[in-house]
C-alpha cells in the first residue's frame, strides 16, 4: 500500500497553512495527499443548538474539506488528493491516521516574532503518540518563508531552499531520524546544518566558567566526536552539503536561535509505551513550542 502525506484539517487559519505545507510535500516526495477532518461530537443538548445543529456540522464535515481538497488541487496540479472524515477524539484519531502515512502534518498556531508557536493539548498528544513522523507547521507560514531572499532581499519560493536543520544528540543517536534529515535536505537541494549541544558533566560544570582552557577542551573532544560520527553518513549522501555545529548548554536553545534560518526543524522523541506524560522531551519541547519553521518530530527507539 503506498503511504500518503496525511494532514489534519479543522478549518482553522493554521491547519489550512499545513495543508498547504503537506500539499507541497506530498509533490517533494511524489506520494498523493490525504486531508483527514476529524469532527469532535458535542453533548446531545448542546447539539440541538442553533450554532451547533445538522446544518453546521455540514459545513464543518463537508463543505470545508471538500473545498481545501478542491483547492488544493487547482494550486497544485497533477497532485492527488483524498479526504477523509473521521468522527471522535481528535488527538487518538488523528494519532491513528499516522500508523498508515509517511508523515503526519498539523497546525500550530504562530504568536509571531520570538514567539514562536504555541502547540495546543491535541498537537501536544498526537506528537507523542504517533508512530510515524509528525510535521508542526505554524499559521501564516508561506512557501517563501522556507526559500532563501532574491537578490533584492525579497522573500521568493523561486530561489533555493534555506538549510535543514537537524538536532542530535550524540549520546543516543537514532538512523531513522538521521535519515529522515539527510532524505529531506536532499529532496530540497539543499544543505544540512547539524547542531549538537551538550552539556558537561556536573563534576566539570563549576570550573567552566573560569577554566577557558578546560571549556576549549571540551568543545573541541565534542565537535571531534560529531566530525567522526557523520563521516559515514556524509560518505551515503554525497550530494547533501553538511556543517556542523556544536554549542556548550541548553539544546534546545541553540536549535531554536538557529531555525531562524532553516526550511526544517528535525528532531526526535524516544518512544515510551508508559500511557502517563507527554513523551516528546524537553529538547523538542522547547523547539516545538518557539522555533518559528517547521518542525518535524521523528518517533525513535
Amino acid at each position: 500500500m503506498t503511504r500518503t502525506v496525511t494532514v489534519g484539517l479543522d478549518g482553522s487559519r493554521e491547519s489550512r497553512a499545513a495543508a498547504e505545507w503537506a500539499a507541497r510535500e506530498a509533490g517533494l516526495l511524489g506520494l498523493p495527499l490525504k486531508v483527514v477532518h476529524v469532527w469532535e461530537p458535542v453533548p446531545e443538548p448542546m447539539a440541538q443548538a442553533p450554532l451547533l445543529g445538522a446544518e453546521t456540522q455540514a459545513h464543518w464535515t463537508e463543505r470545508v474539506p471538500r473545498e481545501t481538497a478542491e483547492g488544493l488541487r487547482l494550486r497544485h496540479p497533477g497532485l492527488e488528493v483524498t479526504t477523509e472524515h473521521l468522527t471522535g477524539s481528535p488527538a487518538t484519531l488523528l494519532a491513528g491516521a499516522a500508523k498508515d502515512a509517511e508523515m503526519l502534518v498539523l497546525g500550530s498556531r504562530g504568536l509571531g516574532g520570538i514567539g514562536g508557536f504555541m502547540v495546543g493539548s491535541v498537537g501536544l498528544s498526537v506528537v507523542a503518540h504517533a508512530e510515524r513522523p509528525v510535521v508542526l507547521i505554524r499559521a501564516g507560514e508561506q512557501a517563501a518563508d522556507e526559500h532563501e531572499k532574491d537578490p533584492s532581499g525579497v522573500p521568493s519560493a523561486g530561489t533555493a531552499f534555506r538549510p535543514v536543520l537537524l538536532g542530535l544528540d550524540l549520546e543516543s543517536p537514532d538512523d531513522g531520524l538521521i535519515e529522515f534529515a539527510f532524505a529531506a535536505a536532499a529532496r530540497r537541494g539543499t544543505s544540512l546544518k547539524v547542531v549538537h549541544g551538550w552539556n558537561p558533566p556536573p563534576y566539570y560544570a563549576y570550573g567552566l566558567s573560569t577554566d577557558l582552557e578546560l571549556h576549549d577542551a571540551l568543545v573541541r573532544r565534542e565537535t571531534v566526536a560529531l566530525t567522526a560520527f557523520l563521516h559515514p553518513w556524509r560518505e551515503k549522501h554525497p550530494d547533501v552539503d553538511v556543517t556542523e555545529e556544536c554549542h556548550y548548554g541548553s539544546p534546545g536553545h541553540h536549535l531554536v536561535d538557529v531555525a531562524r534560518e532553516a526550511s526544517l526543524v528535525v528532531v526526535g522523541r524516544r518512544v515510551r509505551r508508559s500511557p502517563f506524560g507527554s513523551h516528546i522531551g524537553p529538547v523538542t519541547h522547547a523547539v516545538l513550542h518557539h522555533a518559528l519553521a517547521p518542525v518535524a518530530v521523528v518517533p525513535h527507539a
